[in-house]
């Protein structure tokens, strides 16, 4: 326990040095800001183009804003929170394969599994810290400007991307202990999305899709029960896990 310990702060140093915490901590903030700003400036936006759209033939009606607009924005916004995540924590490993620090590491007698844990834990408690305090943000903001119960199911459609996160940096942990370039990693963690992606536009295959949990604006608008969720939910779970497990599996077989 004390060496799981001692590399998760390792890693806490790693992220600091490096500077990705400074960027995920400043990108979510600013986020989560942006989310109110725009629907606040949405009118005045409009406003001040009506003169222009309307020389074009376009004519601009009075538009009204609330939560709902802001928490639509915020739910645009994740999915590029979460790529830049992806893409500034892909490396996590192969930096390491390309130093040599890892195996520097394991000739001191460190298990190679508590490697695996060790940073999908920090990646974990940095994307939860990271989701959340631009949630927090935006929810604080939509509170003083308007009222959040505009909104339907706003935690659990929070948590379903959360969850959707969770996968996506488990299935980029598993690549990264096969992959030993960080192009290799991203390739492999893009082509999964994408496959997964075109598995869900089929309708009887799309509840057990983990990207079913992006489909926040109808849990949002109440078109959807959060029960609708279940199966997707599972099946995320139960692939996130093995993605972990595979991941200790091909980091023991591999040679460093």
């Amino acid at each position: 326990m004390k060496s799981f310990i001692a590399f998760l702060k390792k890693e806490w140093q790693a992220q600091l040095r490096t500077g990705r915490l400074m960027i995920l901590g400043c990108l979510f903030a600013v986020l989560g800001i942006m989310n109110p700003a725009i629907a606040k400036m949405t009118p005045w936006l409009l406003g001040t183009l009506a003169d222009t759209l309307s020389e074009s033939g376009l004519a601009v009606t009075a538009v009204t804003v609330d939560a709902m607009t802001s928490w639509t924005q915020f739910f645009k916004n994740i999915p590029m929170g979460l790529l830049v995540f992806l893409l500034l924590e892909s490396s996590i490993f192969t930096e390491e394969y390309q130093s040599g620090t890892l195996v520097l590491t394991l000739t001191k007698g460190f298990e190679r599994y508590k490697v695996v844990l060790s940073k999908s834990v920090m990646l974990l408690l940095l994307w939860t810290a990271c989701l959340w305090s631009c949630f927090a943000i935006t929810y604080g903001y939509n509170a003083f400007f308007w009222d959040n119960t505009a909104a339907r199911s706003l935690v659990f459609s929070a948590a379903c991307w959360w969850l959707l996160g969770v996968w996506g940096i488990l299935l980029s942990v598993l690549l990264s202990t096969i992959a030993r370039a960080n192009t290799g990693v991203l390739v492999g963690t893009g082509a999964v999305f994408v496959g997964v992606y075109v598995i869900s536009l089929f309708p009887k295959a799309r509840r057990f899709s983990p990207l079913m949990l992006a489909d926040s604006p109808s849990l949002l608008s109440g078109a959807a029960a959060a029960s609708s969720y279940r199966l997707s939910i599972v099946v995320t779970v139960l692939s996130g896990a093995a993605f972990a497990f595979l991941g200790i599996a091909m980091l023991n077989r591999k040679q460093l």
